[in-house]
């Protein structure tokens, strides 16, 4: 079958219905694992972040980690759950990810249950559940294809990730279209940042998307045959591969087939690939973990989280649209994880215009969210008292991201090291008035209403103080000089 390519709408072609539900795999931003001490860190060097109970070996017990469980929580809280007693359960399979040849898992009593999540555009999409696990190993195949198990001559196995905490979160199958789906996951994704529950990086694993995709004829309300592609790691293959799984469906369908139920593999080809046949609950023979204790949360447990937990994007996004940010600049700026920069830094006196357009244009960056409000409303009052150029606030503002957290992302010790310093309006407008004389035609121009031919003033005092110069405070010399 060809690839398939995304439509505009990213939904089903017509007579037909989309049916998606999602299972999102974070794992929780605790300093040790989910039943041991070993430090949950990304990228250290294999197999040196593991104990004896990570391996698995004989007599090691587990002992439950407090602070996964209020992150576990708190994102339940945020997603309308219910806070539930629950129980842990071996989940038997045998792969070498996992040597102890199973995973502590909640089965049918998760930590939160029967929430739901409002998504941006006015759809609300069910949640089925959330609950607690620890992670598996990571297993590299060697002389596979696209490091896959089908033709490898070898595999190693890091346990480094081996009993990281998870929170799965289930959704119900209430998504009708790509768009949505991904939605729905930059939705969560900015929930987690703001609650410090995960730093919820798709491209780290830290955040990983299964998508269970089904078609049925639109308007008839069942559920027919699923099939689940895992690991989608990011909104851009997301999208696709539901597109792709749907479009699939539909021509087997009207090839008087059916799909199978089974686990599939996207690649980035812009197909999926057949895995495995889909495990039921049966063959993986849960039974309660004999070493844990039941998990009951008190009702003071409860709600000291709730206390605890910060405002949450859907909120944060409103009151940044009251300051003049349009829908679009807010999610983006949500979807960071920096709405509520933003907001401390104009409550901090930085212009609010400028704050917003930092955040949507100059901080997709890492560290920035480690920014103190404090110093974003230094940085833009100096950019609007015209102490930097727009060019060199954008430059500082780089450093600042490179610097933080703490004292070294000072915007003004950072602009004195680069050697920024206020432009002396004389010089200035001595460069202006040059600027003016070596383009007589272009000034003519502007003199006679032509404001696009200011560029050419503009450029000319840029390129004489290699870009250290205001270009607001040109443009307005440009302006006291035509109407002298």
């Amino acid at each position: 079958m060809p690839a398939a390519s995304r439509s505009e709408t990213g939904v089903a072609p017509s007579g037909w219905e989309l049916v998606v539900g999602l299972e999102v795999h974070v794992e929780l931003a605790t300093d040790t694992k989910l039943f041991s001490a070993a430090p949950s860190r990304f990228g250290d060097e294999p197999n040196t972040n593991v104990t004896p109970v990570c391996l698995g070996l004989p007599g090691s017990l587990p002992v439950l980690n407090r602070r996964a469980v209020e992150l576990a929580m708190a994102v339940g809280l945020a997603l309308n759950c219910e806070i539930r007693p629950s129980v842990f359960h071996r989940k038997n399979y045998f792969y070498p990810d996992m040597p102890k040849d199973y995973q502590v898992s909640q089965y049918d009593q998760p930590i939160c249950s029967d929430g739901w999540l409002d998504v941006p555009g006015g759809s609300r999409v069910g949640i089925e559940r959330a609950h607690l696990e620890e992670d598996a190993g990571k297993t590299t195949h060697l002389g596979g294809a696209d490091g896959r198990i089908h033709g490898a001559v070898g595999a190693l196995v890091d346990y480094n990730r081996a009993g990281t905490p998870l929170l799965e979160i289930v959704s119900r199958p209430d998504i009708g279209s790509a768009a949505e789906a991904s939605a729905y996951v930059e939705e969560l994704r900015a929930i987690l940042l703001t609650l410090g529950a995960s730093d919820a990086r798709l491209e780290e694993g830290s955040m990983r998307v299964d998508a269970n995709i089904s078609v049925r004829p639109a308007g008839s309300g069942e559920l027919r045959t699923r099939c689940e592609v895992k690991n989608l790691n990011s909104l851009r293959s997301l999208r696709n591969a539901i597109d792709y799984e749907a479009q699939r469906h539909i021509e087997l369908y009207a090839a008087g087939d059916a799909p199978v139920q089974e686990t599939r593999h996207w690649s980035e080809d812009g197909r999926t690939h057949s895995l495995r046949s889909k495990e039921e609950a049966d063959d993986y023979r849960y039974f309660p973990e004999p070493d844990l204790v039941p998990l009951a949360p008190d009702d003071e447990w409860v709600a000291e989280v709730r206390a605890a937990m910060p405002e949450l994007p859907a909120s944060l996004r409103e009151r940044l649209c009251v300051l003049g940010a349009d829908a679009a600049d807010a999610q983006v700026i949500g979807s960071r994880g920096l709405a509520s920069l933003v907001l401390d830094a104009v409550a901090a006196g930085a212009d609010a215009s400028r704050a917003v357009t930092h955040a949507v244009q100059n901080l997709a960056l890492d560290g920035a969210e480690l920014l103190e409000a404090s110093q974003l409303a230094s940085l833009v009052e100096m950019e609007t008292s015209g102490q930097l150029t727009a060019t060199q606030t954008k430059t500082v503002l780089g450093q600042m991201c490179e610097r933080a957290p703490g004292a070294d992302a000072d915007p003004s010790a950072i602009a004195a090291e680069l050697g920024y310093e206020a432009m002396d309006s004389g010089e200035l407008e001595a460069l202006v008035d040059r600027a003016i004389a070596d383009n007589p035609d272009a000034w003519a121009k502007f003199c006679a209403g032509e404001s696009k031919v200011a560029g050419v003033f503009v450029g000319a005092v840029m390129k004489a103080t290699r870009g250290q110069a205001d270009g607001k405070a040109v443009n307005q010399l440009l302006a006291l000089r035509r109407d002298a």
